[in-house]
């Protein structure tokens, strides 16, 4: 890849990982549209990295407090956390490894990936109109974490969006919207990180090239940004605008792409 097409795809992921609108939809959808070569799932989970850091960043006081916490105060409820977070994350790692051929092949049909951005729209709206959604992270439970954890695992439907569907999980359980992205992102750090661990091996060196870093970076930088700006919306305003992105998105797909899917 060119340094300008790695710019394009290090946006795409650094915007998309956070926002509900599915970032492995658009990293598998540019190539196509732009009629570039498809750098594959693997490239794609290593630009995921540069979100990782940004999470990893962007929350550095909570990981401390959330590590500390767990070796301070293991059987008081602020040192479950980190084995909340950590059971959360089993769904997602077991349907990686049971899915990860899909993913990498009939999962990135652009027909498949527009019915998934339409579907998964409604079920979000649908989360973000359900009222009294007062609950805090504080209140963060085992059930809980399987159950939104169970919700990311579907993220391996491009189209679906790993943040979309745990903010989504969230809200049904009655979070409000700012803890439930808060949780959303922290649970996020594990799944990326092994998802990243078990594509490094398909990245050859010859492949780490001023390219493939400038994607990296991008990616952390524009995935920081999103983060906090996210965040800020969330305090004040709905999903709806992402939403309607999503339907209209999905529906250009499907005008493009429903003949062949090429």
């Amino acid at each position: 890849m060119t340094e300008i097409q790695s710019v394009v795809m290090g946006l795409l992921q650094g915007t998309g990982e956070f926002l509900p609108i599915s970032s492995s939809a658009h990293l598998a959808l540019a190539p196509r549209v732009f009629r570039w070569e498809d750098p594959g799932l693997a490239y794609d989970v290593m630009l995921h990295v540069g979100t990782l850091l940004a999470v990893l960043v962007y929350f550095a006081k909570d990981w401390v407090k959330i590590f500390g916490d767990a070796i301070a105060r293991p059987r008081e409820k602020e040192g479950r956390l980190l084995w909340l977070l950590a059971a959360g994350t089993l769904p997602g790692g077991v349907m990686g490894l049971l899915f990860n051929h899909a993913a990498e092949t009939a999962f990135r049909d652009p027909r498949w990936i527009a019915c998934n951005l339409i579907f998964f729209s409604l079920l979000i709206w649908w989360a973000d109109r359900k009222p009294a959604q007062t609950l805090g992270t504080d209140t963060f439970t085992l059930k809980d974490a399987l159950l939104i954890g169970s919700a990311q695992a579907l993220a391996i439907l491009p189209g679906a969006s790993r943040s979309g569907m745990t903010i989504m999980a969230a809200l049904f359980l009655g979070y409000g919207r700012g803890p439930a992205a808060r949780l959303s992102f922290l649970l996020s750090t594990p799944i990326i990180l092994g998802a990243a661990l078990m594509e490094a091996r398909k990245i050859g060196f010859s492949e780490v090239n001023p390219a493939f870093l400038t994607g990296l970076a991008v990616s952390f930088l524009s995935g920081l940004a999103v983060i906090g700006l996210f965040l800020a919306w969330l305090k004040k305003r709905t999903l709806t605008p992402f939403l309607a992105y999503r339907v209209i998105l999905g529906t250009a797909i499907l005008w493009m792409f429903w003949g062949n899917g090429r």
